[in-house]
């Protein structure tokens, strides 16, 4: 996230002032203390979340308004979130990436605008843009660590990377219901490199182990085997092909969503540049075409796949792999626009239709190493970060042991066409 220009002073950074713990690490009790704050807003933020969707959007799952109202809906949610960046100065990922959107921490944002990324955020997820709730709790708690920063006079830069990171553990472990998620996420995205990791990461781990008790103690629902497979029972040769092979096209789908975001990028840039009311406008305008006749692709996706996963053959494979380009389309779409969210549900729900499709044209091979193996390699290539992918597409998709053994042979194929694209273009 970057930081708005103007950024006041921090209270108690007046000169003459000798703050306490400033340029030192935190205390493990303010770690403890950051943790705690983060879990409870994070439920409260997505339970108020959950009220309004279910009041305005889904009774048990189902849309209920009548497929007229859906345009309208779209639209005027999106000329909210247009409003809020213009006048409340709310903050986008417009010149980011996936990657860029799930790294909270290390900048100070201006506090004026957290009201207006508060709405933003809540208006962008109600709209049925193509965005996930992860991106919008790492923006929220980017605002909330730094706020808490400074009343604890935590100053060194180095320090509050590890402090941010840790709050968004607690966040991130309880929603996605495994307690390590973060520790891999934070190895891999923020603190890896740095020479204070070890340090970091028994913080990270700290409070991620308090976030995700929180969660489970309160008995809420996590992401965690929010997608059931079968386990596979055994490896052979034939599924180890099969795990190469369903690599090298996540990995293509990635290149795609690639693509697909610099093309939207440059599209809206140059034809909307400023108007930023405008500009979210038109992608409403857009969103509400397609989930008008389309409505499995409003949203994430996290609440749609489960109907397509009950009944795929319904659809047939065509329309499936339609779908798929069409989610991504919206993914890069809603980014470029101003919408605020994370990529990783729409990438799984199109990594998803993609495998579920393959599956209706090979049924003798389990759904769950079409569908599995397909979202890690897209996951990891998408967000550079293979151990964050495994784990996530373990914890989601409740991999059994042989099924993991595939998922790192995908990860890894991923990683290696990743690699050759690189060195081939800097050649």
């Amino acid at each position: 996230m970057t930081a708005p220009a103007g950024d006041p002073a921090p209270p108690g950074a007046r000169a003459g002032a000798a703050p306490r713990n400033r340029g030192g690490p935190p205390k493990l009790w303010q770690v403890a203390l950051i943790a705690i704050i983060a879990i409870v807003f994070t439920v409260a933020y997505l339970e108020i979340y959950g009220l309004l969707n279910h009041l305005i959007w889904f009774e048990e799952g189902v849309l209920k308004p009548p497929r007229w109202a859906i345009p309208v809906g779209v639209i005027a949610f999106s000329l909210l979130v247009g409003l809020c960046r213009r006048y409340l100065r709310a903050p986008t990922v417009i010149h980011g990436g996936f990657t860029e959107s799930l790294k909270g921490g290390g900048e100070k944002p201006d506090y004026r605008t957290f009201p207006g990324a508060l709405l933003s955020s809540l208006f962008s997820l109600l709209s049925g843009a193509s965005v996930g709730p992860e991106g919008v709790i790492t923006v929220l708690i980017g605002y909330i660590s730094s706020y808490t920063r400074d009343r604890l006079k935590i100053g060194s830069p180095t320090a509050a990377l590890g402090f941010d990171v840790a709050a968004l553990a607690s966040a991130f472990n309880g929603i996605v219901g495994n307690v390590l998620f973060t520790g891999i996420f934070a190895t891999e995205f923020q603190v890896g490199g740095s020479k204070d990791a070890f340090r970091f990461l028994t913080w990270n781990l700290l409070a991620g182990t308090i976030g995700y008790l929180f969660y489970l103690l309160l008995g809420l629902p996590s992401f965690a085997r929010s997608i059931p497979f079968e386990p596979i029972g055994e490896l052979n040769l034939a599924y180890i092909l099969y795990a190469v092979a369903l690599g090298i096209l996540g990995a293509l789908l990635a290149v795609f969503m690639g693509f697909s975001m610099q093309a939207a990028g440059l599209v809206m840039e140059r034809v909307f540049g400023d108007a930023v009311i405008l500009r979210v406008l038109a992608a409403g305008v857009v969103i509400a075409c397609i989930g008008y006749f389309i409505p499995e692709l409003l949203f994430s996706g996290e609440g749609q796949i489960h109907g397509i996963l009950a009944d795929p053959a319904r659809f047939g494979v065509g329309m499936l792999l339609f779908m798929a380009i069409l989610k991504i389309f919206l993914l890069a779409l809603s980014f470029k626009s101003g919408y605020l969210g994370g990529p990783i549900f729409p990438v799984i729900f199109s990594s998803t239709l993609v495998g579920i499709a393959l599956n209706l044209l090979f049924p003798g091979v389990p759904v769950s190493i079409f569908v599995l193996c397909i979202e890690v390699a897209a996951i990891t290539l998408a967000l550079g970060a293979p151990l964050t992918a495994i784990l996530l597409v373990v914890v989601v998709g409740t991999a059994d042991q042989n099924m993991i053994v595939l998922l790192v042979i995908s990860a890894v194929t991923a990683m290696l066409l990743g690699a050759a694209a690189k060195e081939r273009r800097g050649t």
